[in-house]
């Protein structure tokens, strides 16, 4: 089937962004992803039980009673034979199976597509640190995994930067936790990226648009957002249903050709939208 996406252009990186919210949407996501094309696929809230025995597990948090898939990341890896897969749990906790408790890992996936070369790359914490015990008090723990790439098809290397950024059940304005985490971000990603790298840091970042954050970015990396620079003023699908729609975001430095950029409404996978860049 043609990519209408993909088709007018010369083949070059194509990397997704998603929230993929624990695997509530399991069905259309499963069918999508492999549709997508994409050379790079950056997930957030990825779960994986091994122990689990069905398919479901049951994730309490006071008031909030969520349904995660046991197996998600196994499933996804399952649905894109052609990549490589690498999860990276950010906390531990118990979920309900059935009746019966089971430990629950929690945290970001990235899968690359084989043919493409990862020439660097470090996994650390931007907030906290490992919880293998339980989730914990909010904020929770929260990483980052940043990847050196080759671009084949031309052009620089790529280091991309993909996290989840800090919940906070006060909201996503500006505190002293997210302006740590930023600095972390920072000097993670100066691990791995070399000059003249292209530069891409992206995921559900929990940030207002007019966030600190954006600014401190923007200064020590130079870095910019497609998502409110281009125009788009909605992250979130029909199933999130609270005020605030901005989420998700997908920052470039200015060496990187955007040969096309989309917030993604069709078809909903996720209570995020998913974010699809192609590098020209």
């Amino acid at each position: 089937m043609t990519d209408p996406f993909r088709s007018r252009y010369i083949r070059r990186m194509r990397i997704l962004s998603l929230n993929a919210w624990g695997g509530m949407l399991h069905g259309p996501l499963l069918d999508w992803l492999p549709t997508v094309d994409a050379d790079v696929i950056c997930l957030q809230e990825i779960s994986r039980a091994p122990s689990a025995r069905g398919q479901w597990l049951t994730y309490r948090d006071g008031a909030v009673e969520l349904q995660q898939r046991a197996h998600l990341f196994e499933e996804i890896a399952a649905a894109l034979p052609g990549h490589d897969g690498i999860f990276a749990p950010a906390a531990r906790g118990l979920l309900m199976d059935g009746d019966t408790p089971r430990w629950q890992h929690f945290g970001l996936a990235s899968f690359i597509r084989k043919e493409l070369a990862v020439t660097a790359q470090a996994l650390d914490f931007v907030h906290g640190g490992y919880s293998p015990d339980g989730f914990g008090d909010h904020p929770r723990p929260r990483n980052a995994h940043c990847m050196r790439l080759c671009d084949h098809a031309g052009g620089s290397p790529v280091t991309l930067t993909h996290l989840h950024g800090l919940r906070d059940p006060a909201g996503k304005h500006d505190t002293a936790a997210r302006a740590v985490q930023c600095d972390r971000l920072i000097e993670l990603i100066g691990r791995v990226r070399r000059p003249g790298d292209r530069l891409i840091v992206c995921g559900d970042l929990n940030l207002l648009p007019d966030s600190r954050t954006f600014a401190h970015l923007q200064e020590h990396l130079g870095l910019a957002d497609l998502v409110t620079g281009g125009g788009f003023d909605d992250t979130r699908t029909s199933h999130y249903t609270k005020p605030g729609r901005f989420a998700d975001y997908m920052l470039v430095s200015s060496n990187v050709g955007v040969k096309r950029f989309e917030v993604v409404a069709e078809p909903e996978v996720s209570d995020h939208r998913p974010l699809l860049l192609d590098l020209g």
